[in-house]
């Protein structure tokens, strides 16, 4: 790749290294410059200009990025469409996250132009949680670090991958010594079921019994014909031996010690067994009576996630086992001051209500000529998308439009007002999806030949940290549609009237406007003849 100032003149092709603006142009960086392009920098006086320049033998940021995405996820990811050279992976369920650690630094050792950046293994995420992001740093990377990056990622188990949580019945044991009271009961058992619940468990059986090898035996044998899968014991004494009173107790129920002990703070006292059946059986460390993360969280998941954990798996835990309470929370559910980035919830509202301009010559939202009712190929492919919820607001011939969704998976609503315009139909659409949704994307029902991939760009171009809140389909720097817009801008979008458009609002709100560029012209709102329907299909 060759990068540098070169003069506007031979700048056809380039890629624009940094963003230019005056009264006559305003060129984003990453803007691939066109023939015009390059005629309006000199026009505006721009003789020279920072760009890349892409040889025969390198690949684009974009493309780079979505390959290294496509060689590294494993199971239950989902991935962001490349924008800027970048991929993200989330989490399409929770679960704990499993990778190589040493698998992972290979790959970012081939080139310093191709980063990979994930949680740490063993990570306890949600669903939509944001697990890892692939980086091309320059416009460009060579293919043969492409090719050893994509080939290194296949070799043994090297994917990132999540384990989901799997529900599992759980039993508790707690103990008491000789004349102690049972006050702290109710404050363990409301720790530990809080816990189990956050990752799909529950607490199905619970014996208090004094703290004595006979009796802990003996309620670890009645809590395995309860048909317990995982045994969890609060003793009212540490154990510091593995030949103390609950490993005893263990052991005389047929169970056999596996560890004592780990290298995390809070959670040194663990204690690892099995009953004589294969099942799991912990002694908890006292900190398990705290809401905070420690030892046995990290142990806890991963049982719930049916990944094995082995005397060496715990004795491997040290690096990063000083856990600072004030800074982690425990489990998969963050709070609400938490920062934990995920994939965003956006929803997508189809305009399908109006009456058509030339009534005679049908209703476009019912043409067929693409193999489908074009109202219902554009909900098709919005649910191919990776938006959603889907709210198609109806109007013209609503219920021929009803028919020609049959089955289809979205929210239908009428707006019987549809001839004053399309800003009513968008208000109903907004009010119809709800407070969950982050922001939507607002699609036109007589456009089937845009793609559920034009959408997805829009998503990953999203980003209101970098400013990224009203995203734009165009192609060959001609604005079309979809269009994106942050939640922010509802109650604006709301008050919209036809005769002003959304125009105001690009204008208004022109500093956080994003233009995705898309390969496909079907993303502008010019109405194309019917034998151009037939080639989108």
């Amino acid at each position: 790749m060759k990068f540098g100032r070169i003069p506007s003149s031979e700048a056809e092709g380039a890629l624009l290294a940094h963003s230019l603006k005056s009264e006559r142009l305003s060129f984003k960086k990453g803007r691939r410059l066109d023939a015009g392009d390059v005629r309006a920098l000199i026009e505006a006086g721009f003789t020279s200009v920072v760009a890349a320049q892409l040889e025969a033998d390198d690949v684009g940021e974009d493309t780079a990025a979505e390959r290294i995405s496509a060689a590294v996820r494993g199971q239950n990811l989902v991935a962001s469409a490349p924008f800027t050279g970048r991929c993200n992976l989330y989490a399409a369920q929770s679960g704990v996250l499993t990778y190589d650690r040493a698998w992972l630094d290979a790959l970012n050792l081939v080139d310093e132009a191709v980063t990979i950046a994930a949680l740490p293994p063993f990570s306890a995420v949600q669903a939509r949680q944001m697990i890892a992001t692939i980086k091309i740093i320059p416009y460009g990377v060579a293919a043969s670090s492409l090719d050893r990056v994509t080939g290194l990622a296949g070799t043994g188990d090297g994917t990132l991958s999540i384990a989901p949580f799997v529900p599992v019945r759980i039993g508790l044991i707690q103990t008491q010594a000789h004349g102690a009271g049972d006050r702290l009961f109710a404050k363990t058992r409301a720790s530990v079921q809080s816990r189990i619940e956050a990752l799909g468990s529950r607490l199905v059986a619970e014996r208090h019994c004094l703290h004595d090898e006979q009796e802990i035996a003996f309620a670890v044998r009645t809590l395995l014909d309860q048909a317990c899968e995982l045994l969890l014991i609060a003793g009212a004494s540490a154990t510091a031996d593995r030949r103390d009173v609950v490993p005893a107790g263990i052991e005389l129920a047929g169970g056999r010690i596996l560890h004592v002990g780990m290298p995390v703070e809070p959670g040194n006292l663990l204690l690892l067994a099995e009953s004589g059946d294969g099942r799991q059986v912990i002694c908890l460390p006292g900190c398990a009576r705290s809401p905070t993360l420690n030892g046995f969280d990290w142990v806890l998941q991963r049982l719930l996630a049916r990944l094995p954990v082995t005397r060496e798996d715990i004795m491997t835990m040290g690096a990063g086992g000083l856990i600072k309470h004030q800074e982690q929370s425990r489990g998969t559910r963050p709070s609400a001051e938490d920062s934990l980035p995920r994939q965003p919830r956006i929803g997508v509202v189809v305009l399908a209500a109006g009456r058509p301009a030339h009534p005679d010559g049908g209703n476009p939202l019912l043409d067929a000529s693409c193999g489908e009712a074009a109202l219902r190929r554009v909900v098709r492919v919005a649910s191919a998308s990776q938006a959603g919820p889907i709210v198609v607001v109806l109007g013209y011939e609503a219920d021929k439009a009803r028919a020609a969704l049959a089955g289809c998976d979205a929210i239908l609503v009428e707006n019987l007002e549809y001839e004053q315009g399309l800003s009513g139909s968008l208000r109903q659409g907004l009010d119809a999806l709800g407070a969950e949704v982050e922001g939507v994307v607002v699609c036109h029902g007589d456009m089937p030949w845009i793609a559920g991939s034009d959408i997805d760009r829009l998503l990953a171009a999203f980003s209101p940290g970098d400013r990224r809140l009203i995203c734009i389909a165009t192609h060959r720097g001609r604005r079309g549609h979809p269009v994106l817009w942050a939640e922010s801008f509802f109650d604006e979008m709301r008050q919209l009237r036809d005769e002003e458009g959304a125009r105001a609002l690009f204008a208004r709100h022109a500093e956080v406007v994003c233009e995705v560029e898309s390969p496909d012209p079907g993303v502008l709102r010019d109405h194309q003849p019917r034998e151009d329907l037939q080639q989108a299909g």
